[in-house]
């Protein structure tokens, strides 16, 4: 009988959508919906570099993390959450009115709102790590029983999602699972033991797994913090690529520690009080929100964070439109990317081979705030005019360079063209760009103008004349057509 193994599973070649796709769109929907607040903080990165791993569980601005952060003491959640619903109102109590919202939730609307910013891919948050599952599992929960929302938002969303003709992706915890052991993470130690070492929670995380690929055939499969240790990873793997061939798998499925001994509880205390303890002398580099990857995976997520360079390795930047991914009523109208910022980080990503993960988060009546709304609409709207310059491209030879006047320029290549991205706008209509060898272009034209522009060579470098009413965008592409090469001295 075959067996699986993760040699075998490392065949899978990355499927030309997902590297071609470049947008998506993450949803965080569950209990924490009905709530939806979290401390109004930086974001997560800044809060853990400034203040350490403590500070950041107890300030945490992850408006999903509700359930954990209303049970530390002293945290500003906890203090809302006494003040607002009382000090004998449970998480759980949540649960009518998320079921009564969900029930009439107009997804059509939501997978709507995801095709109008231009995403090409959706990820749903099918059970985050307060363990309540958003499609009717037939597994039960060891704390919970029958843990689920009432109406299948699994099934009914991803069904509108593909009749507005993108791809589902499903998420789901496999790491955490807050109510199996009664996890809650106030310090850093905490982390590692909130992982359930029972082999019940892995034989129940494998089937929950399992249902999702059989019942809905997601096309992304996104894990998050790691695995339970044990089981047979590789078969899961292979399964889901016998199911969905063209599908693909991230990084967050490191298998955890295989031990809830006493001694090891003992060990990840002390190592946590440790960290903490020596937050200030760790290296600025090494202080920032990762998750070591699995055996195997198909792209890496970075989470609000960017690179420097081109990365061989495809990747998928994730973040919230604000500093939480769950809707947060508390953020003000600063916390939230502008259309302008969304877009240029965007193009920055897609041209080092990453793709964009943005976050926004419903309402318990699955209406996603407008200030979230506004800024994926001023994205697809930019896609309107500019996709060609993003859909299907490859990263060119160089991702960065600037103009004459040090506007920064992004590049990428599709079919012969290299496009030139310049993220902001010139102070004058003559703008040379330094960082190309421009000897070989036969062509430079602006997408959405329907016609060449005029340009020269002086010195192998480009010089092109920008139109005298330039269209008001937060970047502006220019197509180059012919042998474009790296500027070299």
């Amino acid at each position: 009988m075959y067996e699986p193994t993760w040699e075998s599973v490392a065949t899978h070649p990355l499927p030309q959508w997902y590297d071609d796709a470049k947008l998506g769109v993450f949803l965080h929907w569950g209990l924490f919906s009905v709530p939806g607040w979290a401390t109004q903080v930086p974001d997560i990165q800044e809060l853990l570099r400034t203040h350490g791993p403590k500070a950041m569980l107890r300030d945490n601005p992850y408006a999903e993390w509700y359930r954990n952060t209303m049970q530390i003491e002293g945290s500003p959640t906890q203090a809302h959450h006494r003040e607002v619903y009382g000090t004998d109102f449970a998480y759980d109590d949540f649960i009518p009115a998320f079921d009564a919202g969900t029930a009439t939730a107009d997804l059509a609307r939501i997978a709507s709102v995801c095709r109008e910013a231009g995403a090409q891919y959706v990820v749903l948050t099918t059970k985050h790590h307060e363990g309540f599952t958003l499609w009717p599992s037939e597994q039960v929960h060891r704390t919970k029983g029958a843990y689920h929302a009432r109406r299948d938002l699994v099934g009914d969303l991803a069904a509108e999602v593909r009749a507005a003709g993108m791809r589902m992706g499903l998420y789901y915890s496999g790491g955490y699972d807050w109510p199996w052991n009664d996890a809650v993470l106030a310090n850093p130690a905490d982390a590692a033991l909130a992982v359930p070492a029972d082999p019940a929670y892995l034989e129940y995380a494998t089937a929950h797994v399992r249902e999702l690929i059989d019942r809905y055939e997601p096309s992304v499969l996104w894990n998050d913090i790691c695995w339970p240790a044990g089981g047979n990873l590789a078969a899961l793997f292979a399964h889901y690529y016998d199911v969905v061939p063209d599908g693909v798998i991230n990084d967050r499925w490191l298998e955890a520690h295989g031990t809830d001994s006493s001694l090891a509880a003992h060990l990840e205390h002390a190592v946590g009080d440790a960290i903490q303890l020596l937050w200030r002398f760790i290296p600025e580099g090494a202080k920032s929100l990762t998750f070591p990857s699995a055996h195997h995976f198909d792209f890496t997520t970075p989470e609000y964070s960017s690179m420097t360079s081109i990365v061989a390795r495809k990747w998928e930047s994730t973040r919230g439109v604000g500093h939480s991914f769950g809707a947060n009523r508390n953020e003000r109208p600063q916390d939230i990317v502008t259309a302008t910022d969304l877009i240029r980080s965007f193009c920055d990503i897609v041209s080092k081979n990453g793709n964009l993960l943005i976050g926004v988060g419903p309402g318990p009546d699955g209406v996603i705030p407008e200030e979230q709304v506004r800024p994926l609409a001023g994205l697809g709207a930019w896609l309107a005019v500019n996709g060609e310059a993003i859909y299907g491209t490859r990263p060119w030879l160089v991702a960065e360079g600037a103009t004459t006047e040090g506007t920064p320029v992004r590049m990428t290549r599709r079919d012969g063209e290299v496009f030139a991205i310049l993220c902001g706008l010139p102070g004058r209509r003559d703008v040379g760009l330094w960082d190309l060898d421009a000897t070989g272009v036969s062509e430079v034209r602006m997408p959405g103008l329907g016609q060449p522009l005029a340009w020269r060579v002086e010195d192998r470098r480009l010089w092109v004349d920008l139109p005298e009413r330039m269209p008001v965008g937060a970047a502006h592409v220019l197509a180059l057509t012919g042998d474009v090469r790296p500027f070299s001295g």
